[in-house]
């Protein structure tokens, strides 16, 4: 069981890490986005992909049995995500129909 756990533990590590990453890399597209308007749907994106690494970071927490008082954030997050995904899908739809 133990053993289990720890790999669980690794998994969560390793997402919190490349979650991280592509934070990084949106700092990049968030800049490139600001210069050209076609990439307006990327703000949201961001935001989006923020909430996920804050998801893995409490999924870690979990996993690691710290902190536990806000495990209940596991099940409202992913509605905040899929919120921000719409709009992005919304904005970029908008913005694809004026460039036609």
């Amino acid at each position: 069981m133990a053993d289990t756990l720890f790999f669980v533990g690794v998994l969560q590590l390793t997402v919190v890490f490349l979650s991280i990453a592509a934070g990084v890399i949106s700092i990049f597209l968030f800049k490139a986005s600001r210069r050209h308007e076609i990439l307006g749907a990327w703000k949201m994106l961001m935001a989006a992909l923020v909430l996920f690494a804050v998801e893995e970071i409490v999924g870690v927490l979990d996993a690691f049995n710290i902190f536990r008082e806000i495990n209940f954030l596991r099940h409202i997050i992913p509605s905040f995500i899929l919120a921000f995904l719409i709009i992005a899908i919304v904005k970029q739809l908008q913005i694809t129909k004026v460039k036609q």
